[in-house]
């Protein structure tokens, strides 16, 4: 099976948790149906594209990209590759390719599609890009240690519910439904804290050294 069959095959067959995101599945449907190379960044002004949210295996802290050229933090993700056969693959090998983690656990069913528009993507007769995201939810193994590509600015465990703050104080509301569906897609951590000890608020950086939420730049 080809990728674009993949993709259309998981789509067709994929679930909306809501109204919106039906709307959006229809038009991620509909697009592939009409455009063969649908997955191509070729293909303009839209294209599928595929990211991952990485969990810690607690479900404590979720793993974002300081994206070099939107300077903005994301879910790890990008566009698909010749060599990718499934939608679920490409999102993996992109996390992957963004983090070092190399034993990531992920849902094969995506959690969330997003529409948006990608300036630095280029236009096309005036037209904007538009990124049609399938987005999938992976967790990471216990220990699990990080490594900054060149893509990427930064790279960072994030506390689920300390995500970075954008010039208005307050969190992307994108990420934070993405989180959210991603903490309810892979269910309770079964997470214990040892009476008498205190949850740490974050993981080592990607750098190796521990920064607390407080002291993590604003977006």
């Amino acid at each position: 099976m080809s990728l674009h069959a993949d993709a259309l095959a998981a789509l067709e067959a994929w679930a909306a948790p809501d109204a919106a995101q039906e709307a959006l599945r229809v038009r991620y449907v509909a697009h592939l149906r009409a455009h063969p190379d649908g997955l191509e960044r070729g293909c303009r002004p839209d294209h599928l594209t595929a990211s991952t949210l990485v969990l810690d295996h607690d479900r404590a802290h979720v793993l974002l990209t300081l994206h070099a050229k939107a300077q903005e933090w994301f879910q790890l993700g990008g566009h698909c590759e010749p060599g990718d056969t499934t939608l679920a693959g490409a999102a993996r090998r992109e996390a992957t390719e963004e983090s070092g983690l190399g034993d990531l656990s992920l849902d094969p069913v995506p959690v969330e599609l997003s529409e948006h528009p990608v300036p630095f993507c280029g236009p096309r007769d005036g037209v904007l890009v538009h990124h049609l995201d399938v987005r999938f939810v992976a967790v990471a193994a216990p220990g699990a240690q990080v490594a900054v590509s060149e893509e990427s600015l930064d790279l960072r465990w994030w506390p689920v519910d300390a995500l970075p703050s954008g010039s208005d104080g307050r969190p992307d509301p994108d990420i934070a439904a993405l989180v959210a569906r991603a903490l309810h897609r892979s269910g309770p951590s079964g997470r214990s804290d040892r009476a008498g000890q205190s949850t740490p608020s974050a993981l080592p950086s990607a750098g190796g050294s521990t920064r607390a939420a407080a002291d993590q730049p604003s977006r």
